[in-house]
C-alpha cells in the first residue's frame, strides 16, 4: 500500500516536473523500479532528474543511464557518489552493500522520491531568487576576481564612475609598488615571455580544453578502479559485517573527488620559470628524497615457474 502511494505521488510530480518518458505509462513505473538498478529505464529517469538537477545545482557527480542489466554494479557506484555529495539523509540509500541497494523497490522509490524533491526545490529557488547579481554585476566571476585582487593588494573601493583602463592602471601601479617592497627575485620571471593576440588565446584556450577533458578521462578511470577496489574489500564473509563502516569512512573521501580539472589559462600567466625545470627521478638529489625500502627488492624471474626475490 505505501509503495502504491509513493508511486502516485511520484507519477504526479513527474509530470508537473515535464517528464515525458515511458514510465508515465500504467503500470511502467511499477515494473521498473520492481527491477531497480538492473531496469535501464529506471536508470534513465533517474539520470534525467539528475541531469535536470546538475543544470540548477553545482554538482561534480553525475549518473550515466545503462543499456543492459549486466551494467546495473556501476549504475549504483555513481548513484552512491551523487548521494555522498548531496548530503542525502536517508540511510537506506547511503549504508549497506552498494551494489544492493537500488534492488529493493522500496530504495528505487524512495531515490526517486529524493531526487524530485530535490529537484522542485532547486527549481523553487530559481524562479524565487531575484536577480540581483545581473542587477548589480557584484556576482559575477569576473567581478569576484577583480575583487579579489584589489583586497590582496589593499586597494580601496573604486569609484562608480572609473573607466575600465583606469582601474586596471591603479591595479598594474599598486602591483609595482608592492612588487618593490620585496627582495629581488622574490616572484621569479614569468615563464610566458611572448606577447600574445587574440588568436595565440584562442588556440591556448583550445589547447587547455583539449588536456582538460584528457585529464577528466584519465580521472574517471582512476576513480572508478577505486570505487570497484573499494568495493571488492567487501566481498569477504568477515567484510560483510564491516560494510557500513566501510560506507561512513570511504563515501566523504570519495565524495570530493572531482574528475574536472581546475587548470586554466590563468594558471599559465602566473606561472613561473622555475616550472620549466625538469628533474630526472634517478638523479642523486631527488632519489636521496625518495628513496625507501621497497625500491632494494627486485624481482628476478627463475628457469622454474616461481620467481625468486632477491635484495640488493
Amino acid at each position: 500500500m505505501e509503495c502504491d502511494l509513493m508511486e502516485t505521488d511520484i507519477l504526479e510530480s513527474l509530470e508537473d516536473l515535464g517528464y515525458k518518458g515511458p514510465l508515465l505509462e500504467d503500470g511502467a513505473l511499477s515494473q521498473a523500479v520492481s527491477a531497480g538498478a538492473s531496469s535501464p529505464e529506471f536508470t534513465k529517469l533517474c539520470a534525467w532528474l539528475v541531469s535536470e538537477l546538475r543544470v540548477l545545482c553545482k554538482l561534480e557527480e553525475n549518473v550515466q543511464a545503462t543499456n543492459s542489466p549486466s551494467e546495473a554494479e556501476e549504475f549504483q557506484l555513481e548513484v552512491s557518489g551523487l548521494l555522498g555529495e548531496m548530503n542525502c539523509p536517508y540511510l537506506s540509500l547511503t549504508s549497506g552493500d552498494v551494489t544492493k541497494r537500488l534492488l529493493i523497490q522500496k530504495n528505487c522509490l524512495l531515490l526517486l522520491t529524493y531526487l524530485i524533491s530535490e529537484l522542485e526545490a532547486a527549481r523553487m529557488l530559481c524562479v524565487n531568487a531575484p536577480p540581483k547579481k545581473a542587477q548589480e554585476g557584484g556576482g559575477s566571476e569576473v567581478f569576484q576576481e577583480l575583487k579579489g585582487i584589489c583586497i590582496a593588494l589593499g586597494m580601496s573601493k573604486p569609484p562608480a564612475n572609473i573607466t575600465m583602463f583606469q582601474f586596471f592602471s591603479g591595479i598594474e601601479k599598486k602591483l609595482k609598488e608592492t612588487l618593490a617592497k620585496v627582495p629581488p627575485n622574490h616572484v621569479g620571471k614569468p615563464l610566458l615571455k611572448k606577447p600574445m593576440g587574440p588568436a595565440h588565446w584562442e588556440k591556448i584556450e583550445a589547447i587547455n580544453q583539449a588536456i582538460a577533458n584528457e585529464y577528466e578521462v584519465r580521472r574517471k578511470l582512476l576513480i572508478k578502479r577505486l570505487d570497484v577496489t573499494v568495493q571488492s574489500f567487501g566481498w569477504s564473509d568477515r567484510a560483510k559485517s564491516q560494510t557500513e563502516k566501510l560506507a561512513k569512512v570511504y563515501q566523504p573521501k570519495r565524495s570530493v573527488l572531482s574528475p574536472k580539472s581546475t587548470v586554466s589559462v590563468a594558471h599559465l600567466l602566473a606561472a613561473r620559470q622555475d616550472l620549466s625545470k625538469i628533474l630526472r627521478t634517478s638523479s642523486g638529489s631527488i632519489r636521496e628524497k625518495t628513496a625507501c625500502a621497497i625500491n632494494k627488492v627486485m624481482r628476478i624471474p627463475s628457469i622454474f615457474s616461481k620467481h625468486i626475490y632477491f635484495s640488493s
